[in-house]
């Protein structure tokens, strides 16, 4: 991926970004022998980006909404398999990744709501 697009697009930016945290906390759980959890988080963490940029070059408005809309879906599992870290004993703290998910769940729902209605 190109620097240049990350840095015009603030939903690539912030979830690319994001991915490289949930690696780094994945990597801890993974130490921690907590492989469940971090295979699922691993998986819909980097997700959220990987759809968001295959977003950019969809065929139609029809498809940028679909594909954003899996964004989102994407982000609402990796709010669960965070909650779960959050609550559950033994875990490493993750309140910083809880937070980044939050701005890039806003700006979804921005993206969303704005491309349904022109």
């Amino acid at each position: 991926m190109q620097k240049e697009l990350l840095d015009q697009n603030p939903i690539l930016k912030l979830s690319f970004d994001f991915s490289l945290l949930v690696i780094s906390y994945c990597e801890h759980l993974e130490l921690s022998r907590k492989y469940v959890i971090a295979r699922q988080l691993l998986k819909s963490g980097t997700a959220i980006g990987a759809n968001a940029m295959e977003a950019q070059s969809a065929e139609s408005k029809d498809d940028f909404i679909h594909k954003m809309k899996v964004a989102a879906k994407e982000a609402e599992e990796t709010q669960y398999w965070l909650m779960l870290c959050d609550y559950s004993p033994n875990y490493p703290e993750c309140k910083t990744l809880i937070l980044k998910l939050e701005e890039i769940n806003k700006i979804l729902g921005k993206i969303l709501s704005t491309s349904k209605r022109k």
